[in-house]
């Protein structure tokens, strides 16, 4: 599933002309994101700090697969959110719905960073899998 639902308008994101780094607390990944390897596959919007977070190996919840359809994926941004677009009314409607809603919340799966600056997104604690699933 590529992340982008055809019913709402889709955020305005542009690739990265340089490097930055998002750190996922509290895990204390850091992700290295260049122009290079911006991520563009998977889960969620092209470029989005859910595909970054799922190429950096670390799993952030996301029921509907990336399409903000839900609220699972919900992160809060701490350092950088000004790297970031303004969220739509799709996503915010969304965000209704997450528990622990702070003024700092987004959707992973709809935030895509310019890569104007670092960022740190914490991942809510009703939000983390401890649980590994081995695909056999």
């Amino acid at each position: 599933m590529s992340g982008e639902n055809p019913y709402i308008e889709q955020p305005k994101a542009q690739r990265p002309e340089k490097s930055f780094q998002v750190r996922f607390l509290p895990a204390d990944v850091v992700a290295e994101v260049t122009p290079e390897n911006w991520p563009d596959g998977g889960d969620g919007l092209p470029g989005s700090l859910l595909q970054i977070a799922q190429a950096s190996g670390l799993h952030v919840d996301h029921a509907c697969g990336g399409v903000c359809a839900c609220a699972t994926c919900h992160i809060i941004i701490r350092e950088g959110s000004s790297s970031l677009p303004e969220s739509l009314e799709a996503e915010e409607d969304m965000l209704d719905s997450a528990p622990g809603l702070t003024l700092d919340s987004r959707l992973s799966c709809q935030a895509i960073p310019d890569g104007s600056c670092d960022l740190v997104v914490e991942v809510p604690s009703w939000n983390r899998n401890l649980v590994s699933e081995d695909e056999a």
